[in-house]
């Protein structure tokens, strides 16, 4: 065990966990911050997406001990009040069906946008490649996506 303090949405937060817990779990079971899911457990689903400084990656392969003062953004994270551009565009589209993979397809789309604000087709195409929607939404996703970008 080892004592990690951790950049969470703006906040530190400290956490006495094993170094190779991976964030997923630190952040649902010691930060009880349930937004993000459990997939696959292998990195291949996005359900487990998170920010690390503005990038999306996968929280369960990621362990606590490789993100030092990184700053992390869970969905709880991603705006105060539900009010990002990506969570109205969602809405808007009408995306969730189960809504399980929801956190990570937003987190994902939020990353594309943070760092591209004029995504093509092709740029969300990759950007999303790899968050899976077993209720097949990817239509609505890409243009939410789409509207989120102009109301940026």
């Amino acid at each position: 065990m080892a004592v990690f303090t951790l950049n969470i949405n703006g906040q530190k937060k400290e956490v006495d966990v094993d170094p190779g817990t991976p964030m997923l779990w630190v952040l649902r079971d010691h930060l009880k911050l349930l937004g993000t899911k459990f997939g696959c457990g292998i990195a291949q689903c996005g359900a487990c997406t998170i920010h690390l400084n503005g990038t999306a990656v996968r929280s369960c392969s990621l362990p606590v001990s490789s993100v030092g003062e990184d700053k992390v953004t869970t969905i709880e994270g991603l705006s105060e009040k539900g009010d990002h551009p990506v969570q109205k565009a969602w809405i808007e589209h009408d995306i969730p069906q189960c809504g399980y993979c929801q956190a990570g397809q937003i987190m994902s789309a939020s990353a594309l946008l943070l760092n591209n604000s004029n995504p093509s087709d092709k740029d969300i195409e990759s950007a999303m490649n790899g968050n899976i929607c077993r209720c097949g939404t990817y239509t609505r996703i890409k243009s939410a996506i789409k509207t989120a970008a102009k109301t940026q």
